[in-house]
């Protein structure tokens, strides 16, 4: 059986141990080397961000995310132990872990280290399709030739560049789809490499329970439970026709999902669809100068966001928690698109006011939706706002001023608030 050395990238034949460096990180299948779909995903990507740069932290329980009021962004695997997960409110992951040490997100640092892997990624091929910061797909299908080793050897490789150069561990899942990939991923981490063969594509799925399957959220599970089907085995005896009437298009998914049918491509260009930011309070508030600060930094954030990405929004959104957790969500359509922060902060402070929503808050999210390109935007003036193209004016001198200087160059006073 084909085997590889994930620490020398020597392959041999099947043995636990390599021959070589007599490591035990051998990963054997019979279709090693004929297999080109990964999922490549980072383990505990923030956490493992703020323990390389802060070896003081290497041995201890961390959480990435806000105050007792906020939610898990990522945490350590240490916490994990203690039950902690993403997603979690933090006064429960600190209950679970009172011990840990818990780190605001770094976005702007997470970012960096991001685009660093994505370039290790695109000395092996093109096709990369990110799914965020730390996880992506690749099709290294036709890159044997071209780099003189199989997939799975520049898979290998790859991981073990970014421990060495980056200081962050991954784990490979590879497979013949996508589907699969993502799947194999999870199953060994951390510093995982698995692989699920053709051969053994439906004995492996055969009594996975049905939230194995990418998409598959907790309504979604209920209502498949609700119909009897809480594995995949369940989920095959059903006809494809029975499960489209009784699921609609999602059925259709799942019926070639459940004998591990994905025909998606690796799509490098994935399509943005909208641009937001929000932040969580640490305790609810109904304080309009709070809030109205909230705002202006949010707009601020969207419109570099956008700036960087040459995008433009020609629909403004509006999201707002309350403190019985009840959403409100508000969106105006521009005459025209735009990227900047002065007019995103205008008319998303305009739905604010109408929304005549009372307070206190848990969240405030700001965001521009119907995303095109940075070329026509704001472009027209505003005969309601004469002074609108001097505030642009303004808003492009402080960009350049802030991109030559640091983005504390220049910093508007209601950002303090």
């Amino acid at each position: 059986m084909p085997a590889l050395c994930r620490d020398c990238l020597r392959t041999f034949d099947d043995g636990r141990r390599c021959p070589a460096c007599h490591s035990p990180r051998v990963v054997a299948h019979p279709e090693l080397a004929g297999l080109s779909i990964a999922h490549m995903d980072c383990d505990a990507f923030y956490a493992s961000v703020e323990k390389r740069d802060r070896p003081e932290l290497r041995d201890l329980p961390v959480i990435v995310g806000g105050g007792t009021r906020g939610v898990v962004s990522t945490c350590c695997y240490i916490a994990r132990i203690s039950g902690v997960r993403s997603a979690m409110p933090m006064f429960q992951a600190l209950k679970l872990c009172p011990e840990a040490v818990v780190v605001k997100p770094r976005m702007e640092v997470y970012a960096g280290v991001s685009r660093q892997i994505r370039a290790l990624m695109e000395e092996l091929t093109p096709a990369i399709e990110p799914l965020s910061l730390d996880e992506a797909f690749l099709d290294l299908s036709g890159t044997a030739r071209l780099h003189g080793a199989p997939p799975a050897v520049l898979l290998a490789r790859l991981v073990r560049r970014i421990e060495t150069e980056l200081g962050i561990t991954g784990s490979i899942g590879l497979s013949h789809n996508k589907f699969l990939a993502k799947i194999a991923s999870d199953l060994d981490k951390p510093r995982g490499f698995s692989v699920i063969g053709r051969a053994e594509t439906e004995e492996f799925l055969r009594t996975k329970p049905v939230r194995i399957i990418w998409g598959v959220g907790t309504a979604t599970q209920t209502a498949l439970e609700q119909a009897g089907i809480r594995t995949i085995d369940d989920l095959r005896r059903w006809e494809r026709q029975d499960l489209l009437l009784r699921f609609g298009q999602m059925g259709e998914r799942l019926w070639h999902l459940a004998r591990g049918e994905d025909h998606r491509r690796v799509a490098p260009a994935h399509e943005l669809k909208s641009i937001s930011k929000e932040t969580t309070f640490h305790e609810d508030t109904g304080d309009p100068d709070i809030l109205d600060g909230h705002l202006w930094r949010l707009a601020e954030q969207v419109s570099d966001r956008a700036k960087a990405k040459g995008l433009a929004g020609r629909t403004v959104t509006l999201k707002l928690k309350r403190a019985d957790f009840r959403l409100v969500s508000r969106r105006h359509a521009l005459s025209d698109p735009t990227q900047s922060a002065d007019r995103i902060y205008r008319e998303v402070r305009a739905l604010f006011d109408a929304a005549r929503t009372p307070g206190p808050f848990r969240l405030i999210g700001v965001g521009i939706a119907d995303l095109g390109t940075a070329a026509s935007a704001d472009l027209t003036g505003d005969l309601l706002d004469p002074e609108a193209v001097r505030r642009r004016a303004a808003e492009r001198a402080t960009d350049a001023i802030r991109a030559r200087f640091g983005r504390d160059a220049i910093i508007k006073g209601r950002s303090l608030r």
